[in-house]
């Protein structure tokens, strides 16, 4: 059992780590580049559009396990809001069409059988040869295992995947696309439930993450970069930040929870994933329309997802490499037209903001998923935690908190 265990990194696998370690007694010191801790998690007050937005919108499902189990252990369950089943409005801007994805509240995927739940113009056949995802293979890309086209694929098996995996589908990953499909709609509506954070990612994960590794003894030193590990024989020795070196003794232990470009400038000699894909996030200040429900997918759009909260409408372009040469006021016009077509909003454009992450995950490919390093290392007091490493899971929210509380359990085993 280390003595002291310092955190390299304050995002939301740092966060789990710690709230691992320091529910269980151990001396944690997490040691934040920024000001601030959440990553890609986080919210901000953003000067431009007057607004407090999150960096990204995310969303969790009811089979988050390790997610929703972070939240209640840190006391903030209840700043998530669940849907009462796992439905999924949908509007296609091609056709017009408007339809919903019901997946119920079951363990077992019946929607399929009813015309009335599943995507239209689809068969539940169609949804049966989507199956042989589940068939296991060695992991190559999704394309070659089955067909990524027609209605099932197009109306519900890209969305729900290019969200999951923020790569084209069809080139990404079989096994995490498998993953992804095994702990959601495998599993029927029981597992699928949507949740938002209305307040913020930051009041939901980060302040209450924050708050319990404090009362449990736990410190925080932001600011503070760390530009490499100093090891001898088969330990970490010492932890250089420039401005000054912080010894690890022999009974401390330390967990890199920084993302994959950032770890492997710190300790060369590690593996990790080194091809990435973007995200964009829009966020407009306005208050939505009255009727609308809290999320919706588009298809045929520019923005995939569009989420209406009390005070402002965000939406979400995964995979968004190809849209990284516009302007953010190009990307705003872009996205806010999405928003005119799909809701009842005046022409002129809201105050808005655009975040742009070029890295905001590994490319999900199979060449990539076999990069992810596990959580040990060649030092034996140095674990790794991180959406990217290997969690059986492709780079989410579900995969950076099972990564963190992973850590955390190697280390009190080790």
């Amino acid at each position: 059992m280390p003595r002291t265990v310092h955190i390299i990194g304050g995002g939301l696998a740092g966060l789990a780590a710690a709230v691992g370690l320091a529910g269980r007694g151990i001396a944690t010191v997490v040691h934040e580049a920024t000001g601030q801790a959440g990553g890609r998690c986080r919210s901000y007050d953003d000067a431009a559009s007057g607004m407090r937005i999150d960096n990204g919108t995310h969303i969790l499902l009811s089979g988050n396990t390790a997610a929703l189990g972070f939240l209640a252990r840190i006391g903030a369950a209840s700043l998530v809001t669940g849907a009462a089943k796992a439905r999924f409005p949908f509007i296609d801007l091609a056709t017009k069409q408007r339809w919903a994805l019901d997946l119920g509240v079951g363990r077992l995927p019946t929607w399929a059988l009813d015309p009335r739940r599943r995507a239209p113009n689809t068969r539940a056949r169609d949804y049966v040869a989507l199956a042989r995802l589940m068939w296991p293979t060695r992991d190559r890309p999704l394309g070659e295992v089955i067909s990524c086209g027609g209605p099932a694929y197009e109306q519900v098996m890209r969305p729900l995947l290019l969200a999951a995996l923020n790569t084209d589908p069809s080139a990404a990953s079989s096994a995490l696309a498998r993953a992804v499909v095994r702990e959601s709609i495998a599993r029927g509506g029981t597992a699928c439930r949507p949740y938002l954070a209305p307040r913020g990612l930051s009041a939901a994960f980060v302040e209450p993450a924050i708050a319990y590794v404090r009362h449990h003894g736990g410190t925080f030193r932001f600011g503070r970069q760390l530009r490499r590990c100093m090891v001898a024989a088969d330990a970490v020795t010492e932890l250089d930040f420039g401005d000054g070196r912080v010894t690890v003794g022999p009974d401390d232990a330390v967990v890199l929870a920084v993302p994959p470009y950032a770890a492997r400038s710190i300790i060369p000699q590690l593996q990790a994933p080194d091809e990435f894909r973007a995200i964009v996030n829009a966020h407009f200040r306005i208050v939505p329309p009255p009727g609308l429900e809290p999320m919706l997918g588009v298809l045929n759009g520019a923005a995939e997802w569009i989420f209406f909260f009390e005070d402002r409408i965000s939406a979400t372009i995964s995979g968004a490499d190809r849209f990284m040469q516009h302007t953010k006021a190009e990307l705003a016009q872009i996205i806010w037209r999405d928003v005119q077509r799909v809701a009842d909003v005046p022409a002129e454009m809201p105050p808005w903001q655009v975040v742009r992450e070029r890295r905001a995950t590994f490319a999900a490919t199979p060449a990539q998923n076999a990069r992810r390093p596990g959580v040990r290392t060649a030092w034996r007091n140095l674990a790794l935690a991180g959406d990217w490493t290997d969690t059986g899971l492709p780079a989410t929210i579900e995969s950076a908190v099972r990564s963190g509380g992973r850590a955390a359990d190697f280390l009190m085993q080790s």
